[in-house]
């Protein structure tokens, strides 16, 4: 139990510890933070004075958590527990506890500088749905899906932080009669994903095995990646997405550490055919993550992360194996996460049927795709120690 009040029972408690950027009225300047219940611990004022190690205090004076992340799996597992000590042990009580600061407090940044951005195709059911809708009568699983991890590489610049409005983007689509015009998205959609983010890197020419999964990843955000489906039906062939994809990513504030989730791993689901030797996984998890989309505060599905077919070692494995390296802030994401049932889809195309069995949300209107002014909520949950749940944040955006 920590000293902190409201910490007990909390999904931010010490079994937990994301870190995040923040920022107070006070302070406008980015600074690293720990969430420990409803507050968050400035890691900034703490490396002030003598408790972390000589070696590890700079990281925290950084604007983000970059430093942190690239110093790899011994330092972070070294602050974790001395992080644990201070926020069970009596003894710092009064010595730290005018480091908290109220969450309702703060302003949160983009935790993390974005170096580069992946987004997988990693479930069998969302991509078997999307199949079927595009190519009836038809094999919904291309050949290769069951071969590799597909993906696609995205853009780091628009990736942001929860909260952040999104603008309805343009481009060129198809109508119904055929014609193509540009002007603006009719068919914006969302992704709900889970994310992993690199902390240390490799050099180019190095491929990394799936076991080495924990020695580079630093942890797991939550994802939005929006999605243009008109623009991007129409742009897609022969190269992959690109504006439909492109106008913004979004992440979620607190980046919860991979040791935190070491209770949530599962058995990952059984692969036929077996995967290529440098896809083989000596350990073959996945993590027992239950996601919430909710529209307008009216909950529509809860995606579950378990069943994903390519694991997120997996998709390191593949986006390594040509020898592209790694840099400290990498992102990727593992597509879509949807179950075998509609509850569980994750994506306004699923939920929907490509706009042709409309959401009843109680309002009387017929909802398919996001209109101007939605606002869509993405939350997450996993099993802790002891029976304690770890809670993912949020990543919320409204359509401008």
């Amino acid at each position: 139990m920590s000293w902190v009040e409201g910490a007990g029972g909390s999904p931010y408690g010490v079994h937990h510890l994301p870190y995040g950027v923040f920022s107070t009225r006070k302070d406008p300047h980015p600074r690293l933070g720990v969430r420990i219940g409803d507050f968050v611990l400035d890691l900034r004022g703490l490396a002030a004075g003598p408790f972390f190690l000589p070696w590890i205090r700079p990281v925290f004076h950084a604007p983000d958590l970059g430093e942190f992340m690239a110093a790899g799996p011994p330092a972070w597992r070294t602050v974790r527990l001395q992080l644990i000590e201070l926020l069970i042990d009596d003894v710092y009580r009064d010595r730290y506890r005018h480091l908290l600061v109220p969450v309702d407090k703060v302003r949160m940044h983009l935790p993390f500088a974005v170096a580069d951005f992946v987004d997988f195709y990693a479930s069998e059911h969302h991509a078997s749905n999307l199949g079927k809708m595009f190519r009836p009568g038809s094999e919904p699983l291309l050949p290769n899906w069951k071969r590799l991890p597909v993906g696609y590489h995205g853009r780091a610049g628009t990736v942001v932080a929860s909260g952040t409005p999104i603008t309805r983007p343009a481009g060129q689509y198809k109508r119904a009669d055929g014609e193509i015009e540009v002007g603006p998205s009719r068919r914006l959609d969302i992704e709900a994903e889970i994310g992993f983010v690199v902390g240390v890197p490799t050099e180019l020419g190095t491929a990394v095995g799936p076991d080495d999964f924990a020695d580079h990843v630093f942890g797991a955000v939550l994802v939005n990646d929006w999605s243009a489906r008109d623009i991007q039906a129409w742009e897609y062939q022969p190269l992959g997405p690109f504006l439909g994809k492109s106008f913004a990513t979004s992440i979620s504030h607190w980046v919860t550490p991979l040791e935190a989730l070491a209770w949530a791993k599962t058995a990952a689901p059984e692969q036929d055919p077996a995967p290529l030797e440098y896809l083989k996984e000596s350990e073959r998890f996945s993590y027992d993550i239950t996601m919430s989309v909710s529209l307008n505060g009216i909950e529509l599905s809860k995606p579950p992360f378990a069943g994903m077919y390519w694991t997120p070692a997996q998709q390191l494995a593949h986006m390594t194996v040509n020898g592209a390296g790694l840099r400290t802030g990498d992102l990727f994401a593992s597509g879509t996460v949807s179950g075998p049932e509609k509850r569980q889809w994750g994506s306004f195309q699923e939920l929907t049927w490509g706009g042709t069995e409309p959401l009843e949300l109680g309002d009387g209107a017929a909802h398919t795709f996001l209109e101007d002014g939605d606002t869509v909520t993405i939350t997450a949950t996993a099993p802790g120690a002891n029976g304690e749940v770890v809670g993912l944040g949020e990543v919320t955006g409204s359509i401008l």
